[in-house]
């Protein structure tokens, strides 16, 4: 089965065990055959199985690389390392994840998955974390809308009509690259330090530039090749100009879809954690006009060299220089 024609009913059909599920994440992982993960060469290595003369128990899919004697799993290295879940559970909540264009609660998965809600809230953190970084690299260019929002809601113990009104919602700023990719990042405070910052750092220089009246974007049109407002405090959402049409209404519309996420399927996410939510949505709005199989396939490769462990290991295992170790 080629991933990127991989569908549900593909997945409930061929994954029904473990060992298919590990088949194909070595076919997607090592197209050119293993790859060691202690010495880095290529298709030179044996797979390990049980013999009378030496070991009587082989773990599944144990490899063996012959230059350096280390031995190693396809799970190495990656999100799926040291997780008791089977492998095919772990594919069946990626393609759910990926495919579902608002999300899918940790409840949702703990359900359909026969696993403990626990499991599945860090599952998912983890699968968050392999879409964190996009398949496509380099700055923004061409038209780019910057917006912010807020996610959230109201403090507990209050509410309308009691003293001490507070609300808990934090504030989000996406880059929208028009007809193609968008950034969001969680921020304290949305000011002009704050926002110049994140677009210095993921904007060419030479973009258009389109925003709201918002005072803390004035410095934008020093830094960029144009800037172009739209006045949402007068109530205008389109204006044209020599040609070009100005507004954020593109990001407008993914704070739409991530709103539905939040308010329809998550119901809350913690600030702690909202950079991973952040990163699920960028990733499948980064990745719309491909198929739900071609998606999932990118979201398992970028599960390659990333590590998400529960909480700080006492003593830290040696890490690759190209793996990143995180603790959820």
């Amino acid at each position: 089965m080629k991933p990127n024609n991989t569908n549900l009913a593909d997945l409930a059909q061929h994954f029904g065990t473990e060992e298919s599920a590990r088949s194909f994440l070595e076919r997607l992982r090592w197209p050119e055959g293993p790859i060691c993960p202690h010495c880095g060469v290529i298709g030179d290595a044996y797979q390990m199985k049980p013999s009378a003369k030496g070991k009587t128990h082989v773990r599944k899919g144990l490899w063996k690389c012959s230059p350096c004697q280390e031995e190693f799993t396809v799970t190495v290295r990656t999100i799926f390392e040291s997780s008791h879940i089977p492998l095919n559970k772990w594919l069946l909540a990626i393609h759910l994840l990926s495919s579902s264009k608002k999300g899918m609660s940790a409840h949702q998965l703990h359900r359909m998955l026969g696993i403990t809600y626990k499991s599945a809230w860090f599952m998912c953190h983890r699968i968050r974390e392999a879409m964190r970084k996009e398949p496509m690299k380099g700055m923004l260019k061409g038209v780019v809308e910057v917006d912010e929002t807020y996610v959230g809601g109201r403090q507990r113990g209050v509410g309308p009509g009691r003293p001490g009104l507070g609300s808990n919602k934090a504030p989000v700023v996406s880059l929208v690259e028009r007809g193609g990719r968008v950034r969001s990042f969680p921020v304290e405070r949305v000011t002009s330090e704050n926002l110049r910052d994140i677009m210095r750092r993921n904007i060419r220089p030479q973009t258009a530039v389109m925003t709201d009246d918002f005072k803390s974007y004035n410095f934008v049109e020093n830094d960029f090749a144009s800037h172009d407002k739209i006045a949402h405090s007068k109530g205008r959402y389109v204006r044209r100009k020599n040609g070009r049409v100005i507004h954020t209404n593109t990001a407008e519309g993914f704070f739409s879809i991530l709103k539905r996420g939040v308010n329809g399927v998550y119901h809350h996410w913690s600030k702690r954690h909202l950079k991973r939510y952040l990163a699920e949505f960028d990733f499948r709005y980064n990745t719309r006009k491909v198929s739900d199989g071609e998606r999932t396939a990118l979201a398992i490769r970028g599960a390659v060299g990333k590590r998400l462990t529960y909480r700080t290991p006492v003593k830290p295992s040696k890490v690759n220089v190209n793996e990143e170790q995180r603790s959820i």
